[in-house]
């Protein structure tokens, strides 16, 4: 079911019976999906990568639909010139949409053993109607100190990645953000019983994905034929 009440279309079975990992950034859940995915023979969906790319098309699509501009907004209109409290809520009051493409993607998604998806548009509240147990998903957060070494030490999370007038003043801005949608993840997880993971990187992400295994276990093959 989903958040209306109403019976959620799932003409191969694929989402209730679909793995989920959903978070914040920079803790590790592509990761870990791909460490899962090549132990177990799991299919694993990357939201970040669909919502970037193949994503795009409907988004535009959308704001013609809705008589919104069609172009992307100015950059330092976004990163620079936004408060990250804005930018959180404009973040958030985006994901059910977002989500409802991904749904469609995964519905198109047929396999002997479970999906495994993982993104931080996965969002808590949004997985929750569909899933028939808490244990299906899990939300992965950076502690403070995990998320400062990601951006330091992470080329694709060391800068915004467009052009802007102030790029210290938009990586601030974008790093706040992050805090704040992750503080939300962990909050919606909690009321919804969801299990939450702090990511600290004092193990390595073979030992992340142990933890992860654990408590997928449930629904995971039994014998992982797959690893080395």
């Amino acid at each position: 079911m989903n958040a209306t009440g109403s019976e959620v279309w799932d003409p191969f079975g694929t989402l209730h019976s679909a793995l989920w990992i959903g978070g914040g950034q920079w803790a590790g859940k592509s990761t870990v999906a791909r460490l899962l995915a090549t132990r177990y023979g799991l299919t694993a969906y990357h939201y970040d990568y669909h919502d970037a790319r193949a994503h795009n098309d409907r988004r535009i699509a959308r704001r013609a639909r809705l008589g919104e501009p069609v172009a992307d907004p100015d950059p330092d209109s976004v990163w620079v010139n936004t408060s990250p409290q804005e930018m959180a809520d404009e973040t958030l009051a985006g994901f059910p949409t977002r989500f409802e493409w991904a749904l469609d993607d995964l519905r198109g998604l047929v396999s002997g053993r479970p999906i495994i998806a993982e993104g931080w548009g996965l969002r808590p509240e949004l997985v929750a109607p569909i899933i028939d147990s808490p244990r299906r998903m899990i939300v992965m957060v950076p502690s403070e100190g995990f998320r400062e070494r990601q951006f330091r030490e992470l080329p694709r999370a060391a800068a915004v990645n467009h052009a802007v007038s102030d790029p210290d003043r938009a990586q601030r801005n974008r790093l706040a953000r992050d805090r704040l949608v992750a503080d939300e993840a962990v909050r919606s997880a909690r009321r919804l019983s969801i299990r939450v993971l702090e990511v600290d990187g004092l193990d390595d992400a073979e030992a992340v994905a142990d933890i992860v295994v654990d408590h997928f276990s449930s629904y995971l093959p039994l014998s992982n034929i797959y690893r080395p």
